[in-house]
């Protein structure tokens, strides 16, 4: 993936209604183009669509589908978003990189906090600060998940989106390429009554952005994959505790908070988010969170608990993503990273893509879409990141399998090659070449960790036995 130039990120504004726009593209130096020209690669087999434009359903209402309904909206297609949970708050970290605030034109107003250092904690509590490779410009967003989707949401309607409150139900499958699919859902909007009422809506197509049980996914058999529990809790502590956080992540790796995955502490505009996830021990969940807060006790003693929040996280994508006129998108997807456990960019990433492949493959609404059409958008999908997801796959079988390991990973980061691959490869999502020479010494450097490591812990063992 191209690198992107450092001016993209630098001089975030404030929300301005004067300036909605999506900017699907970098143009070129020079050029005032704003918008992507789409370039047609519509069937010829594909029909008109006759007195209207194209339409699309987008089930979701997170970073997924906001992105995907804005930019269908904009490329001409009747779209409709439904979303039950406006006030959405996923249980996640809320890190986003740098590369989504320029790509998504995100405003300074929606960002807790600019993360410019992070403290990575091995099992013995050995603390490694990372950081010290970024640029002045460059950090990680913070965000509060029900901040950013309302925004992206709302984004989405002034773009001529129709955004419908309602929880769906399911869809029927059309019998010919041309027949529209059937939306049954419980409309909020009208509010006459707290039970809703059953309305049924007919699209040409639709985009399943609703998350990790995805009733899209089960309607088009998308088949199933493994899941993580992400446990998270918002704690409000002191202003002079939160001086501590004000633009530092702390990331806590050892069997006691998660055997599979890590704890975190993330700042948020006025309080912390902690929390811990894992495949392998779900019903430990709770467990795991108690020791999570007890290894950052002392920065956050005193604090309240304000809210509890529970959610799976995806391991791997489905075995199906595409099927005739639906495609699949984000956590409904399978779109979030091990090792690291990142979903937000991806997810509004993979909406945006999708959604650019029917504009692209409708000609702006015009003809009707074919599976082809969605298809494109999982190619690209696949070629552009397959690489990231292959490479943190590696690092979470490698390095967080025991606690010696772990103890090698977090002594590994210490390393100011390591720390610069890192970031270079999360804040502009691509995987980054490196330096021959610096990687065989990282080589030679992170089997001399996880040979220490391992002779640790059997002196350890023989102490306690």
């Amino acid at each position: 993936m191209a690198a992107v130039a450092v001016k993209t990120f630098v001089g975030l504004r404030r929300i301005s209604p004067e300036n909605n726009d999506i900017r699907l593209h970098k143009p070129p130096a020079g050029s005032t183009q704003h918008h992507r020209k789409f370039r047609v690669i519509a069937s010829k087999s594909s029909p008109r669509v006759a007195g209207r434009n194209l339409r699309v359903a987008v089930v979701g209402g997170g970073p997924a589908g906001g992105a995907a309904a804005e930019t269908l909206a904009k490329g001409g297609i009747e779209t409709y978003l439904i979303e039950r949970k406006m006030d959405n708050c996923k249980p996640c970290g809320g890190a986003i990189p740098l590369c989504m605030v320029g790509e998504f034109d995100l405003p300074l107003d929606i960002i807790d906090r600019r993360v410019t250092k992070m403290k990575m904690i091995s099992p013995s509590n050995v603390a490694v600060d990372i950081g010290q490779t970024l640029k002045p410009h460059e950090y990680i967003g913070m965000v509060r998940r029900e901040i950013l989707d309302s925004y992206l949401r709302d984004r989405a309607a002034a773009a001529g989106a129709n955004l419908i409150n309602g929880l769906f139900l399911k869809m029927e499958i059309p019998n010919s390429k041309t027949t529209p699919y059937l939306l049954t859902y419980t409309d909020y909007n009208a509010k006459a009554s707290a039970a809703g009422e059953k309305k049924t809506l007919e699209v040409d197509a639709v985009i399943g952005a609703d998350g990790a049980n995805s009733r899209v996914a089960k309607g088009i058999n998308a088949g199933d994959y493994e899941y993580a529990i992400a446990f998270q809790e918002r704690v409000r502590i002191s202003d002079e505790k939160m001086k501590y956080y004000e633009n530092l992540a702390e990331m806590y790796v050892g069997d006691d908070v998660s055997p599979d995955f890590y704890g975190w502490v993330f700042p948020k505009s006025d309080h912390v988010a902690v929390g811990t996830g894992t495949v392998t021990h779900k019903n430990d969940i709770k467990k795991l969170q108690i020791a999570t807060r007890l290894r950052a006790r002392d920065k956050i003693a005193g604090g309240r608990i304000i809210r509890v929040e529970a959610h799976p996280i995806p391991e791997h994508p489905r075995p199906r993503r595409v099927l005739d006129r639906v495609a699949l998108v984000g956590d409904a997807a399978g779109y979030v990273t091990k090792c690291s456990g990142e979903g937000i960019y991806f997810a509004a990433k993979s909406g945006r893509m999708c959604a650019e492949a029917i504009v692209e493959g409708s000609e702006n609404g015009k003809r009707m879409v074919e599976e082809s059409d969605l298809r494109s958008y999982l190619e690209k999908w696949d070629r552009t990141y397959w690489p990231t997801y292959k490479v943190l796959d590696i690092l979470q079988k490698v390095f967080y399998r025991s606690n010696p390991a772990r103890e090698a990973f977090v002594e590994m980061c210490a390393d100011e090659y390591v720390q610069k691959m890192t970031f270079d490869s999360y804040l502009y999502k691509r995987v980054v070449p490196g330096n021959p020479l610096e990687d065989l010494k990282l080589a030679v450097n992170t089997i001399g960790s996880l040979i220490r490591a391992n002779a640790l812990r059997k002196e350890m063992e023989k102490i306690t036995v």
